[in-house]
């Protein structure tokens, strides 16, 4: 008869198998599950956490500009402290 473990066990053993530095067979053994369970829990958590390519590209745009928001800032404030103060007249 097949054991039925908690979400949360299956969570923690994934985070174990993955983070440990032990091999999956050996996290496998020590929980007292079969290594091909262990595998299935792995890979059905890493198809919840897969982003879809459409949101990666966004959040690969969204990190550029942040980027390039970031330098230009700093570029003005360069410039701002290079040319020293401004008359009131000119601002």
């Amino acid at each position: 008869m097949a054991a039925i473990h908690s979400d949360e066990f299956k969570r923690d053993a994934v985070r174990i198998a993955l983070t440990s530095g032990l091999t999956r067979r050996q996290v496998a053994s020590d929980l007292g599950i079969g290594l091909s369970t262990l595998g299935k829990w792995v890979r059905a958590v890493s198809e919840e956490a897969k982003v879809p390519a459409q949101d990666a590209e966004l959040l690969r745009e969204n990190e550029r500009l942040r980027r390039e928001n970031r330098i230009l800032r700093e570029e003005r404030e360069v410039l701002k402290n290079r040319s020293g103060p401004q008359p009131a007249c000119a601002r």
